[in-house]
């Protein structure tokens, strides 16, 4: 509250309501105009000498099986078995497939088993004994070969014996009387039952990979193989 200078009375307003003496406005403290604030804006970091710039995060791709190059032989897998010291290594490029296991025999090449086809030669002997020898890859087998030689060479000497056999029977029963005649028909069906034993003998032999050689055609068949 201001008082007159004069009278001393307070005043309200810009005179004394007593003596009527102007009472002048006291002075008022400048007010400071401040200039009005800019929003702040993130200033770009200057990459220093300690701070590199830092740049987008590239995304991850899954790892890729390393490439083999070509000459190199086969990176070993884990899980797979180590080739043990001292065994040869096997060249790269040569794949044995197909190859027995130990213990277990050789399959011909063309989906029959060796004593399968060995066995199937003495079938018709002379008629499979020739389609084994034109028939790739049997005919390269020296096995089958040797089976198949003595089925065909056993298959002539049945055709020669059965030949002679007719010859000999027919002066038999020309010549001997009626009465003998069953005795000769039972020696000639016991001739037929010795050579289908002797056939079915070689089919089980060579079923069993067991190389059983005729006397005399058994020679010949292993030089011709």
């Amino acid at each position: 509250m201001a008082f007159c200078p004069k009278c001393g009375a307070p005043v309200q307003g810009p005179f004394c309501q007593r003596c009527g003496t102007p009472i002048a406005a006291p002075p008022q403290a400048p007010q400071q105009a401040y200039p009005p604030q800019q929003p702040q804006q993130p200033h770009p970091q200057q990459p220093g000498a300690w701070q590199q710039p830092q740049q987008p995060q590239q995304p991850q791709q899954p790892p890729q099986a390393p490439q083999q190059q070509y000459g190199q032989p086969p990176q070993q897998q884990y899980g797979q078995p180590q080739q043990q010291y001292g065994q040869p290594q096997q060249p790269y490029g040569q794949q044995q497939y197909g190859q027995p296991q130990y213990g277990q025999p050789a399959p011909a090449a063309g989906g029959m088993e060796e004593n399968v086809a060995s066995a199937l030669c003495y079938l018709l002997t002379i008629i499979t004994g020739v389609l084994f020898l034109v028939m790739e890859p049997y005919n390269k087998n020296k096995n089958i070969r040797f089976h198949a030689f003595q089925a065909i060479f056993f298959g002539c000497a049945i055709i020669a014996l059965q030949i002679v056999l007719v010859i000999v029977f027919s002066i038999l029963f020309t010549a001997l009387p009626y009465g003998l005649w069953t005795i000769l028909s039972l020696l000639r069906l016991g001739i037929s039952l010795l050579i289908f034993a002797a056939w079915a003998f070689l089919m089980y032999k060579a079923y069993n990979r067991e190389k059983f050689k005729i006397p005399v055609i058994g020679d010949l068949a292993e030089k011709q193989a």
